[in-house]
């Protein structure tokens, strides 16, 4: 879901500022709803165990397997476990790659040529970066957030500037929910496995990036709507909802409480994304 919104959020500006049939708005949204699936996603098994569903995660699972062998979260994975051998997982990985590159066929050549540059190269980038900076998430932001320019030129072959916009605001937006929350979880551990971070480089100073980050994203929200030539529903529900929550949040969220944390980051997924995306589907249905 945190891959499939800043896609949904484009894409429906897009489709708000194109005057795009609504048929053709919603076949392109399920598809993205489709290929983040594919590429981002994972299911609980018994509960406790997680099982990698997108080809990103997989191999991001395959590269990590020494890692997330020492961490408590996530030792118990298939692959660190044994119960999944690297062949059999790349196996599993080529079958959604071969999917994401069938569905990409249809694009047209602007969205299609950022779909090849950006997507697969940024996520088989990703694991390793963790390994060599304590900013490993500035790279996943930019990797979770190229969606936005791809779905901005789906009803046409330009990229406006307020994709741009909504694309730095992704950014933040994936630095305020990624490693500053979701990595806390696991700070810890992290030190003994030798894994860096945003939180570990930050310490007692990760509150005030939490403000900074949510505060650049509810900005960019509020300039790409100025830009798009937005309605009363978009800035009311998107803007002053969505920004409400991210405040919210930043100031309830307890950083050194690992279920805290969890429930913090999948608020993005099943409450602020959807929220954001609310206010921009009521703007273009009205439109």
């Amino acid at each position: 879901m945190i891959l499939f919104w800043p896609f949904a959020w484009s894409l429906t500006m897009s489709a708000t500022r194109h005057d795009a049939p609504l048929e053709d708005y919603l076949l392109a949204l399920i598809s993205g709803f489709v290929g983040a699936c594919l590429l981002h996603s994972d299911s609980l098994i018994q509960s406790t165990e997680l099982l990698s569903l997108g080809g990103g995660c997989i191999w991001n699972d395959i590269i990590d397997m020494d890692l997330d062998a020492q961490v408590e979260r996530t030792k118990h994975r298939p692959l660190p476990d044994g119960r999944i051998t690297v062949p059999q997982a790349l196996v599993f990985l080529s079958i959604h790659v071969y999917l994401l590159f069938a569905m990409s066929r249809y694009l047209n050549s602007t969205a299609w040529t950022l779909a090849f540059l950006t997507v697969v190269p940024f996520t088989g980038i990703y694991p390793f970066m963790k390994r060599i900076t304590y900013l490993p998430q500035v790279w996943l932001g930019i990797t979770l957030n190229t969606p936005i320019l791809i779905a901005a030129t789906i009803f046409t072959n330009k990229t406006p500037t307020a994709a741009y916009i909504l694309a730095a605001g992704g950014w933040s937006w994936t630095m305020w929910y990624a490693d500053t929350i979701y990595g806390s979880q696991d700070k810890k551990d992290d030190v003994k496995a030798g894994v860096k971070s945003i939180v570990l480089l930050l310490q007692r100073y990760t509150w005030l990036a939490l403000l900074t980050f949510s505060s650049a994203t509810t900005t960019s929200w509020l300039i790409c709507g100025l830009l798009n030539g937005s309605g009363t529903p978009y800035f009311v529900v998107s803007v002053a909802g969505g920004g409400f929550l991210l405040a919210r949040d930043s100031f309830t969220v307890n950083l050194d409480d690992p279920k805290s944390c969890l429930r913090a980051f999948q608020n993005n997924g099943f409450t602020i994304g959807p929220i954001v995306f609310a206010g921009c589907l009521l703007d273009y249905l009205l439109r």
